[in-house]
């Protein structure tokens, strides 16, 4: 019975030998690990072939010995010709990789059945060593046969099935008590190694399902990493874009604005008595100040974002920086019936003071602005080695749902308008706050409660008291300064800035030559009028015609005049840095729109010193 049942599963084995196998099948590129294995294995049933031969060449009817050993031979030559071709082929296609694989396993199995035949051909001949002997060789290949088939495993138990069920229906048919131990154990031997090789073959799937999950996720990071940088590309370049358009429309935005506000000066120079006039001069020129104030504000959200800002910290006079933003907004604020107290001025901070006193501008004003009733605190308090600036009003608040927006660019709480009265702005303020105080590496904190306040906190380092410096002599007042009988040479390409240049200068007493471009200033040096006329300061833009610059004529003047004549130059942009350009070719910079008292300011500067 147990031979019958042994004789079955052979046949059900032999049956699904050669179905597909859903791992293999699935894993083409695994049949050339396979086929790389073939050397080591057919190197081992050479030996084995060649041990058997030796052991039973003397206990074996020759006949028999040699026809095995003529179908092992057979079998092992057809093994390394397919491998040798094998190796031949130059491409592969994925059906190839199919056919290759059903004659590997036709050959695995073949070789099998060479051991179960050698094991029912040749038990019982010799000694019980020679029985025990080969019985070993068998199982030992059935072992060494995990590694290599686990990726097969239906041709896995048809190698095991038809090496060795023919030894135990060999052994069953002796009748002997040794036969049936070694049977028995050879039972045992089968059954485990059909379920070794079972969980070899589950971890050789599982190690596949993640070697695919490990591809297709791999894969999905190169696309998604692949779309990342095409977004942050295209974020460049719409940032660049940005950047561009403001260095460039600056420059335009503000020469208009330059040019009332001269206007405006001269206007005041000759209606001095008339106090309409002062009046109206004085309106135009606050509404230049609150269009330069929101040029600023979005000049200043693109220099950030472009790197344009530096950081350079130092010990900061909290109480000095109070004192500051009190003479600004105390004004504004007792206007709208608002106390603004200060607290703790006695601290010191370590940032940068530039920046630092923006922020905290910023957000005085936004607290001043959006509070109708109460009063706002600027307050100091230090926490350990950190020191709180703070900003509390009695305003609107801000609901939660605006907080996660309030520091967006151009975003304004909606239905929580300022005062008509009042400009209202970009919604710029607490963008530029939270970007500077990133920039310094300074926690901002918000908190709200809606109608009853909100409260800014920025995080600084605690600093020192800074050195004091020694006193300095004040200078008279710029406005008591003449400027009859000197020259100034004015190079704009602007005709409303240059226009107005021209009646200003004038109505401050000084000679005037303006010219529109580079090309008719260097023109007019050349002619003999030029040499009599040596002028005091040169005023000049930066942008001119053309793609020149200002910094052309000055080099071109200087040469002419064979000296350093004086210059300050004038331009609309910020984004572009000039300092450098400024030391090197010796020049002050004004950047427009210029405020009339600036500008005589600087002139009677440049005139004292030379």
């Amino acid at each position: 019975m147990e031979a019958q049942q042994a004789l079955k599963s052979a046949r059900r084995t032999a049956a699904a030998l050669f179905a597909p196998d859903p791992v293999a099948d699935s894993v083409p590129e695994d049949v050339a690990v396979i086929w790389r294995q073939t050397v080591v294995t057919l190197g081992g049933h050479a030996f084995g072939i060649v041990l058997v031969t030796w052991m039973y060449h003397a206990v074996v009817p020759p006949r028999l010995l040699l026809g095995w050993g003529a179908v092992a031979l057979t079998l092992w030559s057809v093994r390394v010709w397919h491998y040798l071709r094998y190796r031949t082929v130059v491409t592969r296609s994925e059906r190839d990789a199919f056919v290759w694989l059903r004659q590997w396993r036709a050959g695995a199995v073949a070789s099998g059945a060479l051991w179960g035949a050698a094991g029912w051909l040749f038990l019982g001949y010799g000694s019980h060593y020679h029985s025990m002997a080969l019985v070993t060789l068998i199982f030992g290949y059935c072992v060494a046969a995990i590694q290599v088939l686990a990726t097969q495993p239906r041709t896995y138990l048809g190698f095991i099935s038809v090496s060795l069920l023919p030894v135990i229906v060999r052994l069953l048919r002796e009748d002997s008590p040794d036969a049936l131990g070694v049977v028995i154990v050879l039972t045992i031997i089968y059954a485990f190694a059909s379920m070794i090789g079972r969980n070899v073959r589950r971890a050789h799937e599982r190690t596949v399902l993640l070697r695919r999950e490990a591809e297709h996720l791999a894969e999905q990071l190169r696309v998604e990493k692949a779309a990342a940088e095409a977004a942050r590309r295209e974020a460049e370049v719409a940032n660049r874009a940005k950047t561009q358009f403001f260095a460039a429309a600056s420059h335009d935005l503000r020469q208009p604005l330059h040019a009332l506000g001269l206007f405006a000066e001269a206007l005041r120079q000759r209606s001095h008595r008339d106090e309409e006039v002062a009046h109206l001069v004085n309106s135009i020129n606050s509404s230049v100040d609150a269009l330069d104030g929101l040029f600023n504000e979005l000049l200043d959200i693109t220099k950030i974002d472009s790197g344009g800002v530096e950081v350079r910290p130092e010990h900061i006079d909290v109480g000095e920086l109070f004192r500051r933003i009190k003479l600004h907004f105390e004004p504004v604020a007792f206007e709208k019936g608002l106390a603004l107290r200060f607290r703790g001025g006695r601290h010191f901070a370590h940032a940068d003071p530039l920046l630092v006193e923006r922020i905290v501008r910023n957000l005085v004003s936004n607290a001043i602005r959006y509070t109708h009733d109460g009063s706002v605190l600027v307050a100091a308090r230090r926490r350990g080695e950190r020191l709180l600036l703070q900003v509390w009003d009695t305003g609107v608040g801000i609901s939660e749902a605006d907080r996660e927006r309030i520091f967006d660019e151009f975003y304004q709480v909606a239905g929580d308008a300022p005062a008509p009265s009042q400009r209202k702005g970009l919604g710029l303020g607490l963008a530029i706050v939270k970007r500077l105080a990133d920039l310094m590496g300074a926690p901002l904190e918000l908190r709200s409660q809606p109608g009853r306040g909100t409260v800014f906190t920025l995080e600084l380092p605690l600093g020192r008291a800074p050195r004091a410096l020694p006193d300095v002599p004040r200078k008279s007042a710029v406005p008591g300064v003449t400027l009859d009988g000197r020259r100034i040479l004015v190079v704009e390409d602007e005709p409303a800035v240059r226009s107005g240049l021209e009646v200003l200068l004038r109505s401050w007493g000084a000679e005037v030559r303006a010219f529109d471009g580079v090309r008719s200033c260097l023109d007019w040096s050349q002619q003999p009028e030029a040499a009599a006329w040596r002028p005091d300061l040169l005023v000049v833009d930066y942008r001119l015609e053309s793609g020149h610059t200002g910094i052309e004529v000055l080099a071109a003047l200087r040469q002419r005049y064979s000296g350093s004549v004086p210059a300050i130059v004038v331009t609309g942009s910020l984004m572009s840095s000039h300092e450098r350009e400024a030391q090197q070719h010796d020049f002050h910079l004004l950047i427009k729109p210029v405020v009339p008292n600036k500008l005589r300011a600087m002139i009677a500067f440049k005139l004292g010193v030379r």
